[in-house]
């Protein structure tokens, strides 16, 4: 017999154990599930967003000028940084752990029964969480909500809904034994999202995944609306947010467009994205702190586009500086280490090496084996812990010096635990998808 959910610590060791259980990639078993509960995912106006890089910004994106505007959001996005609660939003506030409790037990005996047909029906860890998005935002009446798909799209759990706009924010070469190992291939998993006749919105992406979307888009006659098409080259004349970074600058204009084919009562004035655009909330995306009289900066960059991002960063920030900074730095996998490794290694006066805390992470010594021999000499090995002992601390550089950590949001997670204790103690066991 299963044992009991009692309270919010048996509910993490019973979703863990959905976790422990692997991906199992369809849509097939959210449907069904989706029926059984009445079908949420229905009950309000949704923006799918979908893409290797930039997704979770344009989705804090859009979701800030919309409730910036006086609507009811909600917020679906993955995977969280500290704790579990932060991937189902309404209005940026938390799910919190007694929500989490009380869906677990609703939706466990949904699980289990559909489980006794085939035990391939059961749903995973990301449908459960799924599934808890779509009753909270029916039960706290959101006005909108915007969904992250979790990995690619044609398969993903969120996949059931019947989004408003689609947007693919950008393609490139990451999760490639899941999706595919070139860039079309992946785009044209991306591409599943698109609905028919629903408009479409495409970032920056290489010319060969932009046509597969297109093609796709074309048997589904969904209209696409390209950010090149309607801002251009020139990324002075893209619209700007609080989040740093030219790459930013092709989110901001990814979430503008998106938000310019909304029907008519959810869409708003330039004036109302323009104030939405300079609040947005979305930590580790080139987020600057102070700590310790050091400048501290949390930048994820787990992918070679990403790391593309980072290198124009990194060029910019020692151009302003007039000196290199401090990087730590930690990957998940060889293909993500390398990439990461090839950037940092060119613009760090340190290079503090850690190991996420994830069972994927990529272990020290492999890392250092990366690391050209002409940059040895950078390398030391790090120590979360010890680089940050408490809120106010930091052991690395000196006073006046940059810090920048990059690499992994999972290694980000990390540090915003050591800095901010008030978040909680940080749920690494659920964090991976």
């Amino acid at each position: 017999m299963a044992a009991p959910l009692s309270d919010y610590a048996a509910v993490k060791d019973y979703l863990y154990g959905l976790k422990a259980g692997g991906m199992k990639f369809g849509i097939d078993r959210m449907q069904r599930l989706a029926v059984t509960l009445g079908h949420p995912e229905r009950s309000y106006p949704v923006i799918h967003v979908a893409g290797t890089n930039g997704k979770g910004s344009v989705s804090a994106m859009i979701e800030s000028v919309l409730r910036t505007a006086g609507l009811r959001t909600g917020l679906y996005t993955s995977p969280h940084l500290v704790k579990l609660g932060e991937r189902v939003q309404v209005n940026r506030r938390l799910l919190t752990e007694e929500e989490i409790v009380a869906y677990a037990r609703e939706l466990r005996p949904v699980a289990e029964q559909a489980a006794a047909y085939a035990p391939d029906e059961h749903a995973t860890f990301f449908e459960f969480m799924s599934a808890m998005a779509f009753l909270q935002f029916q039960r706290r009446r959101v006005d909108v909500a915007v969904v992250e798909t979790g990995m690619g799209g044609r398969l993903d759990a969120t996949n059931i809904v019947q989004p408003e706009v689609s947007v693919i924010t950008s393609i490139g070469l990451d999760h490639c034994v899941e999706l595919g190992d070139t860039v079309e291939k992946i785009a044209r998993e991306k591409a599943g999202i698109i609905k028919p006749g629903r408009p479409v919105v495409i970032g920056r992406m290489p010319a060969g995944a932009e046509e597969v979307i297109r093609e796709v888009a074309a048997a589904q006659a969904a209209p696409v609306h390209s950010v090149r098409g309607v801002f251009g080259e020139d990324l002075t004349e893209y619209p700007v947010s609080n989040l740093e970074g030219d790459y930013q600058r092709w989110n901001a204009a990814t979430a503008v467009l998106a938000m310019r084919l909304l029907p008519a009562n959810l869409r708003h004035d330039g004036a109302a994205i323009t104030r939405g655009l300079q609040h947005v909330d979305w930590p580790g995306r080139w987020q600057r702190l102070e700590i310790g009289g050091r400048h501290l900066i949390l930048d994820a960059s787990h992918n070679p586009e990403g790391a593309q991002e980072l290198d124009k960063n990194l060029t910019k920030l020692v151009s302003e500086t007039g000196r290199k900074p401090v990087i730590i730095a930690g990957a998940l996998g060889e293909f993500r280490a390398r990439s990461l490794l090839e950037v940092v290694t060119r613009h760090a006066c340190e290079l503090h090496v850690v190991t996420p805390n994830q069972a994927r992470a990529t272990p020290y010594e492999e890392m250092a084996a990366l690391v050209p021999v002409s940059a040895r000499h950078l390398l030391r090995r790090g120590d979360i812990g010890a680089i940050f002992p408490d809120s106010r601390s930091c052991t690395l550089g000196h006073p006046a010096d940059t810090v920048v950590v990059t690499g992994s949001i999972y290694l980000l997670g990390e540090v915003l635990e050591q800095l901010d204790p008030g978040r909680g103690s940080r749920e690494d066991k659920l964090q991976d998808f």
